[in-house]
C-alpha cells in the first residue's frame, strides 16, 4: 500500500541515532540520501516521495538491475545511477523557494545527516564539526551500540549510551533504556556465581575445619613470616626436605607443564565463550563488563582447579605406587596439637595476577583516553599477550606445585583440603 497522501517520508535504519532536530529533511525533493566515499548512497537515511508510479517501476526492475549487496542499498544504487553527479541538498533554503520551483529528482545529503561511525574510527574525528551533527550511523558490521561490549570499543557508543539514559518510560520498567525483562535474569546472573564460589569455599574448607581454625592458621602464617605449616622446623627436618624435593621433581612427568598449558587456555577459552554467551547483550556497558568477568573467573576457577585437584590426586597415586612419602605430612601438628593446615598461598597468587592482567587488558586504553580503534586493539592485544605468558608459567608452576604436593601427602586418609585451587 503506498501512502501517496503523505508528502515525504524520512527514513532511518535501526542502527541510527538522531542527535539534532532533522526537520528541515523535509525540505528535500523526490529522493534524498548520503553518498559515501565509495561513490555510492548509503540507504541508511533517505528522504523519499510516496508515488505508486516511482513503485511500480522498482518492482519491475527488481529482477532485471543487480544489487552488489544482494539487497535494498545495492538495487538503489543500481536504480539511481545518477547520484554521485547530483545536487547537494540546501538546508537553508526557505519553503517559498521550495515550493516555486520543481522538485529535484535526486539530492545528495550532507554527511552531518548520516554520520559514518566507520570514517570516524579511521580518523579517530568526525569529517565534520561534532556540534553540527544531526544523524550518527554506526555501520561497523557486528559492533553495534546495543552490545555492551562496543562501548569499550568505539567511542562514538558513548553518544548512543547517553541518549538511552535520558530515555524516558514508555512502558513500566523502560525508562532510561532499561529492559524490564532482564532485570531478573541480570539479578540471576549477578548472585549465582557468588553463591557458586560460596558453595565451594563451603566443601572447601567449612566442612573440615571451622573458621577459627582458619583465623588460627593465619595468624601462625604471618606471625612465622609466612610459613605455610606452622610447626617448628628443625634443621634435620629441613634436610630430608631437601632430599625428598630433589627426589621428587625426578618423578615429575616431563609433559605435565605442557599439558597444563594447554588445559589452562581451553579452560580461558571456553570460560570467555560462556561468559559472552549468558550475559544479555542489551545490558548497559558496565553492567555488562561485572558480568562477563564474574562468570569467566568462576568458570575459569571451577576448570582449572579441578583439574590441578586431579593433578594433585595423580601425585598420590604415584606417590603410593612407589613407596615415597615426604616428611611432615601428618595430620597434626606435634608440638601445637592443631589440625594440619596447609592452605597454599601460590594458587591465590597466580589468580590474582591473572585477574588482574585480564581486567586491565581491556580497560588500559580507556584509562589513558585512547579513542582510536586501532591503537585500543594494538593495547588490548598487548595486553593479551602478557596475560598469556603470565599464564603459560602459572599454569605450569601450579601444576608441577600439585603434582609435589600429592607426592607429600599419599599417607594422608583424606586430602589436605578440598580446595580445588589449593591443593
Amino acid at each position: 500500500m503506498i501512502f501517496t497522501d503523505i508528502a515525504a517520508v524520512v527514513y532511518l535504519d535501526a542502527d541510527t541515532i538522531v542527535v539534532k532536530n532533522i526537520d528541515v529533511l523535509f525540505k528535500c525533493g523526490k529522493f534524498c540520501a548520503n553518498l559515501k566515499h565509495s561513490e555510492r548512497l548509503n540507504s541508511g537515511v533517505m528522504v523519499v516521495e510516496p508515488s505508486e508510479e516511482l513503485f511500480n517501476d522498482m518492482v519491475s526492475k527488481v529482477t532485471t538491475l543487480k544489487s552488489y549487496t544482494g539487497g535494498d542499498q545495492g538495487f538503489l544504487n543500481a536504480y539511481y545511477a545518477g547520484f554521485p553527479s547530483a545536487r547537494v541538498f540546501d538546508p537553508n533554503i526557505s519553503t517559498e523557494e521550495v515550493n516555486s520551483k520543481p522538485a529535484a529528482e535526486m539530492e545528495r545529503l550532507s554527511t552531518l545527516y548520516n554520520a559514518d561511525v566507520g570514517l570516524y574510527m579511521l580518523a579517530n574525528k568526525w569529517m565534520v564539526d561534532e556540534k553540527e551533527l544531526c544523524v550518527i550511523h554506526y555501520t561497523l558490521g557486528p559492533l553495534k551500540p546495543w552490545d555492551w561490549w562496543t562501548s569499550w570499543l568505539l567511542k562514538p557508543v558513548d553518544i548512543w549510551q547517553e541518549v538511552r539514559e535520558h530515555l524516558e518510560e514508555s512502558l513500566p520498567g523502560t525508562g532510561g533504556g532499561r529492559n524490564p525483562h532482564d532485570h531478573l535474569l541480570v539479578n540471576f546472573l549477578f548472585l549465582l556465581p557468588v553463591f557458586i564460589l560460596l558453595f565451594c569455599y563451603y566443601r572447601s574448607f567449612i566442612q573440615t575445619r571451622s573458621l577459627c581454625d582458619h583465623a588460627r592458621h593465619i595468624y601462625y602464617k604471618f606471625r612465622s613470616g609466612g610459613a605455610l605449616a606452622y610447626s617448628t622446623v628443625s634443621s634435620s627436618t629441613i634436610s630430608s626436605n631437601q632430599q625428598f624435593a630433589n627426589g621428587a621433581h625426578s618423578m615429575v612427568p616431563d609433559y605435565l607443564g605442557g599439558i597444563s598449558v594447554l588445559v589452562c587456555f581451553v579452560a580461558a577459552v571456553v570460560s570467555l565463550g560462556f561468559g559472552f554467551s549468558v550475559v544479555p547483550r542489551q545490558v548497559k556497558p558496565w553492567t555488562g563488563l561485572i558480568l562477563m568477568y564474574e562468570w569467566i573467573f568462576t568458570i575459569f576457577f571451577l576448570l582449572f582447579g579441578c583439574y590441578l585437584h586431579m593433578i594433585y590426586k595423580w601425585g598420590k597415586m604415584v606417590a603410593n605406587q612407589t613407596g615415597n612419602r615426604g616428611p611432615g605430612a601428618s595430620d597434626y601438628d606435634s608440638e601445637k596439637g592443631h589440625q594440619r593446615v596447609s592452605c597454599d598461598v601460590a594458587p591465590w597468587y597466580y589468580g590474582l595476577g591473572m585477574a588482574f592482567l585480564a581486567v586491565a587488558a581491556p580497560l588500559t586504553p580507556g584509562i589513558f583516553g585512547i579513542t582510536a580503534l586501532i591503537l585500543r586493539l594494538s593495547l588490548m592485544v598487548a595486553g593479551g599477550l602478557v596475560l598469556a605468558s603470565f599464564m603459560t608459567y602459572a599454569s605450569e608452576h601450579l601444576a608441577i606445585r600439585s603434582f609435589m604436593r600429592g607426592l607429600e601427602d599419599r599417607d594422608t586418609s583424606r586430602t589436605r583440603n578440598a580446595c580445588v585451587l589449593c591443593c
